[in-house]
């Protein structure tokens, strides 16, 4: 079994900073792609930055400059550093990972539960 759980989050002002970190445990054989997506009330769920291997990295063009993705592979972590917030980053943060599980030989993708950001005054 492979789970995938998010921490950090929570309330900052406009123009503060924030980390989230995502750890995936259990049965895995390789993590092929890690990234983080967000979903604001009432819209869908958008790719914020993703990273494949050590140095592919893509970014939602409105958080590029302001958030960095990186990972640990140590330690099966993803971590976004997010700066400059802003209240349009508000939103539910989901941790997303391709997993190569002990039991097979393809990825699947593995979610997190989400972690609220709320940016506001």
């Amino acid at each position: 079994q492979v789970q995938v759980m998010e921490s950090g989050g929570g309330l900052v002002q406009p123009g503060g900073s924030l980390g989230l970190s995502c750890a995936a445990s259990g049965s895995i054989r390789q993590i092929v792609g890690m990234a983080w997506y967000r979903q604001a009330s009432g819209k869908e769920r958008d790719l914020v930055a993703r990273i494949r291997g050590d140095s592919n990295v893509n970014y939602l063009d409105s958080v590029r400059g302001r958030f960095t993705i990186s990972r640990d592979n140590a330690k099966n972590t993803v971590y976004l550093q997010m700066n400059s917030l802003t209240p349009e980053d508000t939103a539910v943060y989901y941790c997303k990972m391709d997993i190569v599980p002990t039991s097979g030989w393809h990825p699947a993708a593995y979610w997190g539960q989400g972690t609220q950001v709320t940016v506001s005054a």
